[in-house]
């Protein structure tokens, strides 16, 4: 019982553990890159929209307002 409270807490730990990642700043101009972006094709985000706006009767709530200052 003891044992496998051990395996289970070391598989929690390097779970968390290896998930951090350091970039370094000369990599970051990859992950700017416009291909990254979950948006990137701006042609089936405004058909996936669409979609979704008939499928569900509901429209907005794509994407981000404003600009980072808080104002909207």
């Amino acid at each position: 019982m003891k044992a496998i409270f051990w395996v289970c807490l070391l598989a929690v730990a390097a779970g968390v553990f290896s998930g951090c990642a350091r970039v370094k700043p000369w990599e970051r101009e990859y992950l700017a890159d416009p291909i990254m972006q979950f948006d990137y094709n701006k042609e089936e985000k405004a058909v996936r929209e669409h979609f979704l706006g008939t499928r569900e009767g509901s429209a907005g709530s794509f994407g981000v307002s404003g600009g980072g200052c808080g104002c909207n």
